[in-house]
């Protein structure tokens, strides 16, 4: 027995070493060298400062800005630590009554708000902290942007379509509009 738990010990101790110490050092490595600023976590800098980042949701509540899809996490929104979906179902009458909520929210933060809105800006996505809203959910905040910076809505529809992704690889996802992308364009705008 004794001549079988000396190899299985060292064994253990080089896979720890390789799996657990050189692999990730080398993964961190290469992502550094080839991709540093995903590496880093797709920070995006405004005047030199980190704003944000590109890969999860920021909350924007401002009229002046456009809104990000609602967050899942709680107690506080857009926390990425505490990822996760709210597990509602469709027929939840919790998620209906959040999407009611949020529907209000939207229509009294926008008065003249009339006619659908589109279901990513009153549905959290599966992690909770989506970044990108639908060009669709985009525009149609665009009449309240509009009056809160005294901005043409026609000027506020360009800088939407103008920040419009495409699909990944051509066919993958629907297009879509990463919010802190928007807004820090939108801060750039003169009116």
């Amino acid at each position: 027995m004794s001549s079988q738990l000396r190899p299985a010990l060292v064994l253990l101790v080089a896979l720890h070493v390789l799996t657990g110490l050189v692999y990730p050092l080398v993964v961190t490595g290469v992502a550094q060298v080839a991709w540093p600023g995903k590496a880093n976590g797709s920070v995006v800098k405004v005047d030199g400062k980190d704003f944000g980042s590109a890969l999860i949701g920021q909350p924007f509540s401002a009229s002046g800005y456009f809104w990000s899809r609602p967050s899942a996490t709680s107690p506080l929104p857009y926390d990425a630590s505490a990822s996760s979906g709210s597990n509602f179902g469709p027929t939840s009458p919790a998620l209906a009554d959040a999407v009611r909520a949020r529907i209000a929210a939207l229509r009294s933060a926008d008065p003249g708000l009339a006619g659908p809105i589109p279901v990513d800006l009153v549905t959290a996505s599966g992690s909770g902290l989506d970044p990108d809203i639908s060009g669709a959910a985009a525009l149609v905040q665009v009449p309240r942007v509009a009056r809160a910076r005294g901005l043409s809505e026609d000027q506020l529809r360009q800088l939407v379509r103008t920040q419009i992704e495409g699909r990944a690889l051509g066919f993958l996802g629907e297009p879509r509009v990463n919010v802190l992308a928007l807004n820090v364009a939108l801060d750039r705008l003169r009116p």
